[in-house]
């Protein structure tokens, strides 16, 4: 089954045209059947990597069905893009640019909800369900993306790339790779994945990789408490210093509840199996083979 994308997504690309747009086209071409097309302003009638280009996206709904998009455009224009996306009955959205002003993804996100969209990010690296059908950097040329029965929930695309590549060695396959972002305003939480991967037949354990900073990963206590699938948390950021951000803009901690540890400790109350180092995952999903 997987969540969110599979081989009934029809996906397109605002700004396919671009230099990230591209690239994501020809990836996602390459190896999937779901992308239908992109979306450039006053590009129309043109095509990317055999896709045509629309200049509006309600044109690629009217047209070839589209119900999934990735927007790749630049910050400033990104809530433009989003709002365009919504309003032309756009069902999932995909915003990979980073730095998109808090203002923005408030407005954004709100927006998205109130017509019930799901929106992945801002500053996301997507979503993808090996075998069925990418919205994600991650891709088959870096990664060893096949199908299987693990679910991943990330805040960091760069930690997940090292994960998935320790559990495919382990043996084992994805059924969906999530990274929901690591802005302090997120369009879909650790929770809403939870919720989805619970109910997923595919997904026979769930593995979150979270970090320091915000309160994400513990706002799903009660969800993980009713999920009868096991679940493997790693929170890095042990030996950040305090009141540091590290990397991602939502990364920096505003209370004990808030550090590596503390993340670890509520988890690890719950009923999750918190391992200390990311080379753990794999032993601790032995029970699968």
């Amino acid at each position: 089954m997987a969540i969110i994308v599979d081989r009934d997504s029809k996906i397109i690309i605002q700004g396919i045209t671009g230099t990230t747009g591209r690239t994501f086209a020809e990836r996602m071409s390459k190896y999937y059947d779901t992308l239908v097309g992109g979306v450039t302003p006053g590009k129309g009638g043109s095509d990317v990597f055999g896709v045509p280009v629309f200049n509006f996206v309600h044109e690629a709904v009217e047209k070839v069905g589209a119900n999934t998009s990735l927007v790749a455009v630049p910050a400033k224009f990104v809530k433009d893009a989003v709002m365009e996306a919504v309003d032309a009955g756009i069902k999932t959205i995909w915003a990979y640019t980073d730095k998109v002003p808090v203002h923005d993804a408030m407005e954004m996100i709100q927006y998205a909800k109130l017509h019930g969209v799901r929106l992945i990010g801002p500053n996301s690296a997507g979503v993808v369900s090996p075998g069925k059908a990418s919205a994600a950097e991650h891709n088959e040329e870096q990664l060893p993306l096949i199908e299987g029965n693990v679910g991943i929930i990330s805040k960091s695309g760069s930690l997940s790339y090292e994960v998935i590549n320790l559990i495919y060695e382990g043996g084992f396959g994805f059924s969906t790779v999530i990274c929901i972002g690591g802005d302090p305003i997120l369009g879909t939480s650790c929770r809403d994945v939870l919720k989805l991967f619970k109910n997923d037949e595919e997904t026979k354990a769930i593995v979150i990789i979270g970090e320091i900073g915000g309160t994400d990963e513990i706002d799903c206590v009660d969800v993980i408490e009713d999920i009868k699938k096991p679940i493997i948390a790693y929170i890095s950021g042990h030996t950040a210093p305090e009141k540091k951000k590290m990397g991602h803009a939502g990364a920096i901690v505003g209370g004990a509840a808030e550090s590596a540890k503390g993340k670890s400790e509520i988890l690890k109350r719950a009923g999750v199996e918190v391992v200390e180092t990311i080379e753990e995952i794999p032993k601790a999903l032995e029970y699968l083979k």
